[in-house]
């Protein structure tokens, strides 16, 4: 099934030479027809949408790519949805190289057999231990070439700078550091709630002493500081002069990038298990809070991987979960005593407001940022049925999206939608909630069977696994391990600090972790106030470039 619009021509007038899966459009149908460049440098459309591509496209010769290695496949993967005329080939390939090239892994993302038909995928090798280096190296790369080409013969003020702004409770911050450190022509600022990330977070984050980089510790929660960036973008005067940029998991780029693992995840099995051949199902289950990662699933399933369903694993913050077993989509904001939980060693307080605290943090969410992107193409598909032409699909799905996501700020949720549109989600997801003591057995078991230590949003995931193998025992499942045990070693060390033969220091910590915080560190304390963020942003960025020029 397409979903999108065909026919309109290229910058140069070729109709034929334009491929839908290379130009993009907003989940909220007002913008469209936007190159990869300006949906990656834009973030977020003008409506206030997400970009997607206008179509998904199918990877007829997927099969063939079984032995290349993870850059290769990766380079195969996105010229899918990168047209060479915006990056030619070559060039394509040397980004996708650099970005690899930081992962200490020689497979970039292994294949782990834990037992039976169980396996996972450690997305953990990249320079900050989580999930999301795969993306952010990516997008850092990115986001130079795009620049560095725009300058070509430029010199001083006329050269074209971004300057990135985002807000962290942890791993999306120090990520976006190491993805962005050093780069020509950016500048990046994250915001974090002052005292309220985790010791090893913050240390990841400050002891970052790049001129580019700037860390402000914001006197207030990470609400504080998701509101100060909002309230930045949204400042006609302050996006156009700083140009703003974004990296959280609204930049399609990072979705992109996470298609590739399913992709090599499948062919790890393929290669490692004699029982299993290519054209098997395979069930993908994914420790969800936004929704970006599972999303790259769903990508990957639409391109043609044979993935029989994918499993969300949500902690006690189950919006999602709500979802697919209701149909509603509904905030449910915890209080009082009822919203604490979590480890405040692990940044449990750093959660957003009305968040549940819990042993896994970065799934702490009351909405979901990137099931916008899923709404549009169920949306897509139930419009589809009425026999009308592709821009009138397309124009109903972002009416349909934008029109819930109103209701959603309005009234704090939407729904019961379609049963068809219910239906198809039911179709190729399924969901599993997971309580905090789940998490710590969790924890535990898999320790005491294997000795593997796991962190706890891995073992929401392997919990949610274990539940759906007992429906569908025969199929293979990929759990996907989005964190290194150390990044959240309260809730480790709560689970395993009485069983025997455990240590911390000696099972579990990187030796790039040891004396990390007591390094030299760069940050500035900022009040909880977007105005005087603006200016401190505007006169850091001043400082960088003159600095730069001297």
């Amino acid at each position: 099934m397409s979903n999108g619009v065909n026919g309109s021509s290229t910058a140069d007038g070729s109709p034929e030479s334009r491929n839908p899966s290379q130009r993009y459009l907003s989940t909220r149908g007002e913008d469209y027809d936007f190159s990869f460049e300006e949906a990656v440098l834009k973030g977020l459309a003008s409506d206030g949408g997400l970009f997607i591509p206008e179509e998904i496209p199918t990877a007829s010769n997927w099969q063939s790519w079984k032995d290349l290695s993870f850059p290769d496949l990766a380079l195969e993967v996105l010229s899918l949805y990168i047209s060479p005329d915006e990056i030619p080939r070559d060039d394509l390939k040397g980004i996708i190289d650099r970005s690899y090239s930081t992962f200490r892994a020689p497979e970039t993302t292994p294949l782990k057999h834990l037992h039976d038909h169980l396996y996972l995928l450690e997305l953990f090798h990249g320079p900050t231990f989580a999930f999301k280096d795969v993306a952010l190296q990516f997008l850092g790369n990115l986001f130079e070439y795009f620049l560095v080409r725009k300058n070509v013969g430029k010199s001083g003020t006329d050269r074209h700078h971004l300057t990135v702004v985002g807000a962290t409770s942890g791993d999306t911050g120090s990520a976006a550091i190491y993805g962005l450190r050093g780069k020509k022509d950016v500048s990046v600022f994250i915001l974090h709630p002052k005292g309220r990330v985790s010791p090893i977070q913050e240390a990841q984050m400050v002891t970052v002493l790049d001129k580019n980089v700037h860390n402000l510790a914001v006197t207030g929660a990470f609400d504080d500081c998701q509101d100060i960036v909002k309230a930045l973008f949204a400042d006609p005067e302050i996006n156009k002069s700083l140009n703003l940029g974004a990296v959280n998991s609204i930049n399609f780029a990072r979705i992109l990038a996470q298609i590739v693992y399913y992709f090599y995840s499948y062919f790890s099995l393929v290669k490692s298990s004699p029982d299993f051949n290519l054209g098997d199902k395979v069930r993908y289950v994914v420790p969800t809070g936004n929704f970006g990662d599972i999303l790259a699933g769903y990508f990957a399933q639409r391109m043609g991987l044979p993935v029989e369903k994918l499993v969300i694993a949500t902690n006690e913050n189950d919006i999602l979960d709500r979802f697919w077993k209701t149909g509603k989509y509904e905030k449910k904001p915890a209080r009082g005593p009822e919203a604490e939980g979590g480890l405040e060693a692990d940044g449990a307080k750093a959660h957003e407001d009305g968040a549940k605290e819990t042993l896994s943090p970065a799934m702490d969410i009351l909405v979901s940022s990137n099931f916008e992107r899923l709404l549009w193409f169920l949306a897509y598909e139930y419009a589809s049925t009425a026999g009308m032409d592709e821009e009138w699909n397309r124009k109903q799905a972002g009416q349909e999206v934008a029109a819930w996501l109103k209701q959603l700020k309005t009234s704090g949720g939407f729904g019961p939608v379609y049963d068809d549109v219910h239906k198809a989600a039911k179709r190729d997801f399924e969901s599993e909630r997971v309580s905090d003591a789940q998490t710590v057995e969790t924890i535990k078991r898999c320790f005491n069977q294997i000795g593997y230590v796991l962190d706890p949003h891995t073992a929401v995931g392997v919990q949610a696994a274990l539940r759906s193998m007992e429906s569908v025992k025969a199929t293979p499942h990929i759990s996907l391990s989005t964190a290194h045990p150390a990044k959240f070693a309260g809730a480790v060390e709560l689970a395993l600090k009485d069983e025997p033969g455990f240590d911390f220091e000696t099972k579990v910590l990187p030796a790039e972790f040891v004396g990390l915080e007591k390094k030299e560190r760069r940050v500035t304390s900022v009040d909880n106030d977007w105005k005087k963020v603006g200016e401190i942003v505007r006169k850091q960025v001043e400082e960088e470039l003159k600095g730069g020029q001297a």
